[in-house]
């Protein structure tokens, strides 16, 4: 059985990466898909598609209209949602992903750093499962095919 694993979080930097190697390291039959990870296809995808807009508020809500189209037809694909916290970078649409995958019922894991217990408390309530590392998020995935 194949799952689709929708990654939520930040791209910044590879941890998306990371889960894929992982989960092919333990050879579990997943198969995964996220939002944009080009910050700059993400931040111009409305101007590339609609034409150039007339300021950045424009410039935003076009981007923003298509970047949610995109997340909302492949997170209503997918099985499960892997959610990770990072302390870096601001995590709004991490929170907001999240929350859209709750609310769509789908299993979501949650991935937060100690640090963040207390500002994620009512969200990691709601999560299914909510873990601190990426190694404990894919020993959730493999146990389904234990």
């Amino acid at each position: 059985m194949e799952l689709t694993v929708y990654l939520a979080g930040q791209i910044h930097d590879n941890w998306r990466e990371q889960v894929v190697q992982k989960a092919k390291e333990r050879n579990l039959p997943l198969k995964f898909v996220a939002p944009q990870t080009d910050h700059e296809r993400s931040d111009n995808i409305g101007e590339d598609i609609l034409g150039k807009q007339p300021n950045n508020l424009f410039k935003d809500d076009a981007a923003s209209s298509i970047n949610n189209f995109r997340t909302q037809v492949l997170m209503q694909k997918a099985d499960v949602v892997i959610a990770l916290f990072g302390e870096k970078y601001k995590q709004w649409n991490t929170a907001m992903d999240a929350s859209t995958a709750l609310a769509l019922g789908k299993p979501t894991i949650i991935v937060r750093p100690e640090s963040l217990i207390h500002p994620l408390k009512e969200l990691s309530n709601k999560a299914n499962v909510t873990v601190e590392t990426i190694d404990q998020a894919i020993d959730v995935l493999a146990y389904i095919y234990e």
